[in-house]
């Protein structure tokens, strides 16, 4: 048996006026999966989603809503199936929340636009449904930005979609709404077989809540594929432009960048325990060594970005006096050693030899001074 498809496109083409911004855009979202787009500014996620909402016509290429060709749909039909949040917000005059939830449900109410009973429910359950219903009767206008985007995509769900379309639906959200809106996005996809293709800028939350992730890069779709595939080696630091160290693709982490220089300070970190020193260092422009660090140690990503020198063996081997020597020499040309760690395991040895070499030197400082 066929899987059903809720979007597709086929040789999509898209881009403003007579200009193609992308080509040969193939992309494909089945229900209850979420396909998320990310990609650098400008590089065409919102012309691809404006594109498949119809707000842009298509410049060559077919997209197929349920596997039959939008060209030939009508846009009750569309409306019917498709429904959107886009960046770009309504502007509703006197209208309350709950109103404002109401108008999704004008694809099945007629010209008048008059909802009946059954409406209401529908537009009652949609706005619990995303945890909007303590502002229904409060105006669209006196509420936060993470209180109207739940009552956007509770109009989104008025119109019963088969296919959910969101543009940046975390953008200008704080940490709480951004979690609660991609949480509501999940359960939605999976609890209403919901196709949802959405674009995100951040790489942390596409990773986590993302079936499929396409990247855009100004061209077409250069890379398609689930997050574990996607996120691996530098191809998403390549994507961005930026260093192969300024971003930890296993976590989503970004670093800032220090200069080339002399360390003046050796930190002995490990298991995260020094990560708080090289931000304070990095901060005030205090070049630093780190060491001696397992080369799978969860501080490794930020050593190697803030870091002017990183001292490793690898993982699950004894630090060994080769490693150990080299750190004692770049004590030796350091001007301080910092410690904050307490505890020594059995791997760990030779960071207590180098604390206790750092002692005789009378170098080891507790805090920066």
């Amino acid at each position: 048996m066929t899987e059903k498809i809720g979007l597709k496109t086929e040789n999509l083409s898209v881009g403003y006026g007579k200009r193609i911004l992308l080509s040969d855009v193939e992309l494909e979202v089945k229900p209850g999966r979420i396909l998320t787009l990310i990609g650098p500014n400008g590089s065409g996620k919102s012309t691809i989603l404006k594109t498949i909402t119809r707000q842009l016509k298509t410049m060559g290429g077919k997209l197929l809503l349920l596997d039959r060709n939008m060209e030939e749909l009508s846009g009750e039909e569309i409306a019917k199936t498709l429904s959107m949040v886009m960046t770009e917000r309504p502007t509703p005059e006197l209208m309350t929340c709950r109103e404002v939830v109401g108008t999704g449900r004008y694809p099945y109410v007629g010209l008048m636009g008059i909802l009946g009973k059954e409406d209401w429910k529908r537009v009652d359950e949609a706005m619990e449904t995303v945890s909007a219903s303590e502002v229904a009767d409060k105006s669209f206008y006196e509420i936060s930005d993470g209180q109207r985007q739940r009552v956007l995509l509770a109009r989104a769900l008025c119109q019963e979609p088969k296919v959910l379309v969101l543009d940046e639906p975390t953008s200008y959200l704080d940490m709480r709404y951004k979690l609660d809106i991609l949480e509501s996005i999940r359960r939605l996809a999976k609890e209403r077989e919901i196709a949802i293709i959405m674009s995100l800028h951040e790489l942390d939350l596409a990773m986590k809540v993302s079936d499929v992730i396409a990247c855009v890069d100004g061209k077409g779709v250069s890379r398609l594929g689930t997050p574990e595939e996607i996120f691996q080696g530098n191809y998403v630091q390549e994507l961005y432009g930026v260093s192969k160290t300024s971003f930890q693709p296993l976590t989503g982490e970004l670093f800032l960048q220090s200069k080339e220089a002399q360390p003046k300070v050796f930190v002995i970190g490990g298991g995260g325990e020094g990560v708080p020193v090289y931000y304070r260092l990095q901060r005030e422009e205090i070049p630093f060594a780190a060491g001696i660090l397992f080369e799978n140690d969860m501080e490794m990503a930020a050593a190697r970005a803030c870091a002017a020198k990183v001292i490793s063996v690898a993982a699950f081997s004894e630090m060994g006096e080769e490693a150990l020597k080299e750190a004692k020499k770049c004590i030796d040309m350091c001007e301080t050693v910092i410690c904050p760690l307490t505890i020594f395991g059995p791997l760990n040895e030779a960071n207590k030899a180098l604390l206790e070499y750092a002692q005789n030197c009378g170098k080891l400082k507790n805090v920066l001074e």
